[in-house]
């Protein structure tokens, strides 16, 4: 199939950024003639793929976001594509991958920590107006042909907030790199990060990865580190935000020398060998890689029910789910429940069988099916 993929941006350094550029290496791997529709190009394509560029109106991010939605259509339309598949906000394509939900919902989440006048430009700012307009036409009835959701969580999500029909919606979870992300390297790799960073041996650590720390919970585990419970459990958050500082002089006041900010971090399977529990209390979370990269490398982990991830675990591990994340208690009393050193061997163990259920090229064999059927309906007219 001649393919085509559209993003705004080639980088990697987002989640929907390296996806879609997994997702190039993934279908040119399978032998599809594979071409990028993006506006900016920040690092060099996967090698045997297209690339095109968009051009957009460089006037602020809201004429940028509008011109890509609009132009990138028109832009793919004479390369006669035999499926398009956007990760992004554009008016019209076949296949709309949904990698973060919907953003109504997401900010309806996010208002719910936020003060009055952050809902207030949330309600006014152009940019999320716009948003929400490109939204609206990608999920009206013509805009796409199928959906294609990161969980089942966001399924929902699309079917109830746009009345998108349940059989358009299908389910493809993220995959993993079993071998990258692995318990082997436990051992060297993590007392390399563990002397690096200042952390004991023998010291409990807890791991949270993601930038935009408000959205991916980091305040829910601030807030319970200064407990007497907690004495001697150090936190690593690997990752950046705006308000890195104010999050960094609250932390020093919680719990002095125990919480680390490392920033980014690009050999990030050595920070989960180096860890003993992954935490990811977010708001929201689509569907969250940082999961599938924690359990393969054999890290147990705590998550909010709002992460998409969490419907993945079995139900033998319904005690690494925080159910109100917001209530401290609970929220310490998972996390020192899933250090008990005596059962680590034995949850480390279940998260690495349960991360090996999850490949690339199992995620990527079951996009090439999706597309195919697409591919096939649109030259023979049968769409409903």
């Amino acid at each position: 199939m001649k393919i085509a993929l559209a993003h705004k941006r080639l980088d990697l350094a987002g989640g929907t950024e390296r996806d879609f550029y997994r997702t190039a290496e993934g279908l040119r791997d399978l032998g599809h003639e594979v071409h990028l529709f993006c506006a900016e190009f920040e690092i060099s394509p996967p090698q045997g793929t297209g690339t095109h560029k968009v051009p957009i109106l460089a006037l602020g991010r809201t004429a940028r976001l509008l011109s890509f939605a609009f132009l990138a259509p028109k832009v793919i339309l004479p390369h006669q594509c035999d499926v398009v598949v956007s990760f992004g906000r554009i008016a019209q394509q076949d296949v709309l991958r949904s990698g973060g939900g919907t953003h109504r919902v997401f900010l309806k989440k996010m208002e719910s920590g936020e003060g009055l006048h952050r809902r207030l430009w949330h309600l006014l700012s152009p940019y999320h107006r716009s948003v929400l307009a490109i939204e609206r036409l990608q999920y009206r009835p013509g805009g796409y042909k199928r959906v294609v959701a990161v969980s089942q969580e966001v399924k929902r999500e699309i079917v109830t907030t746009y009345e998108v029909p349940e059989e358009k919606v299908t389910v493809i979870y993220n995959g993993v790199d079993h071998e990258r992300f692995h318990p082997r390297i436990r051992r060297q790799a993590g007392e390399r990060i563990r002397r690096q960073w200042g952390i004991p041996e023998q010291s409990p650590l807890v791991l949270f990865v993601g930038s935009g720390f408000q959205r991916k919970g980091l305040e829910r585990l601030l807030r319970v580190w200064g407990s007497a419970r907690l004495e001697g459990v150090y936190l690593l958050v690997v990752g950046d935000d705006a308000q890195r500082g104010r999050y960094a002089a609250w932390a020093e006041r919680e719990a002095a020398g125990r919480i680390i900010f490392a920033g980014r971090q690009g050999d990030i399977e050595n920070y989960y060998a180096a860890a003993d529990l992954l935490a990811l209390p977010a708001l929201q979370e689509a569907f969250g890689n940082v999961v599938l990269e924690a359990l393969a490398s054999g890290l147990p982990v705590l998550l909010a029910r709002a992460v998409g991830a969490a419907e993945i675990l079995t139900a033998e591990m319904e005690e690494n789910i925080v159910a109100q994340p917001d209530d401290p208690s609970e929220m310490e009393a998972k996390i020192l429940c899933l250090l008990d050193r005596a059962r680590w061997p034995q949850l480390s163990a279940q998260a690495r069988r349960l991360g090996e259920r999850y490949s690339w090229q199992n995620h990527f064999r079951e996009l090439e099916q999706l597309l195919a059927q697409v591919a096939e309906q649109k030259r023979c007219g049968t769409f409903a």
